[in-house]
């Protein structure tokens, strides 16, 4: 088997206890009243994206659209506006998975860039057309705070499944 330039191991597979906990995690995080400013990155938006890449059977389109519904209630946003903007994040981030595994952690970083700028960009459309408050330039803030997120986000969910480092001679894995 081939194996992608920005892996060093083989990993084991994820369990999804794990990948639920982790997203459920991520939803809390974002529900928490930490002053909410427009500058303060979407954590469950870059770990749907994460689990979008890495285990897209699992996760998906469906899945997106479920949590950003869950948001918009807890926002009290405009019914569609997280859903619509998440549910477009993982399109985009499902379509890409194969291509983004080839980079290195980095130039992932640099590749989910452009994903979190759309999704940030599709809620503040939304909220513009139905006569919402202007956010000021912070917005601007977040999308480049999530790209900075995505190493440390990667590095946190793939612990658990990265093997042991023991070399027995008679495993070749």
């Amino acid at each position: 088997m081939i194996m992608p330039r920005g892996s060093d191991q083989l990993l084991l597979p994820v369990n999804p206890l794990f990948l639920w906990v982790t997203l459920i995690l991520a939803f809390a995080f974002n529900v928490v009243p930490l002053g909410r400013s427009p500058a303060m990155p979407d954590l469950l938006a870059v770990t749907l994206v994460f689990w979008n890449v890495h285990q897209s059977r699992r996760v998906g389109v469906g899945v997106a659209f479920m949590f950003g519904l869950m948001m918009d209630v807890h926002d009290g946003a405009v019914l569609g506006q997280h859903a619509l903007a998440y549910t477009l994040l993982s399109y985009f981030a499902v379509s890409m998975h194969r291509r983004l595994l080839w980079f290195s952690v980095p130039s992932q970083a640099l590749q989910v860039f452009p994903l979190f700028v759309a999704a940030h960009g599709v809620a503040f459309i939304v909220r513009m057309l139905l006569g919402g408050m202007l956010p000021g330039w912070n917005l601007l803030m977040a999308p480049v705070l999530e790209a900075l997120l995505w190493p440390v986000v990667g590095w946190l969910l793939l612990a658990p499944q990265r093997r042991a480092p023991d070399i027995d001679a008679n495993r070749p894995l």
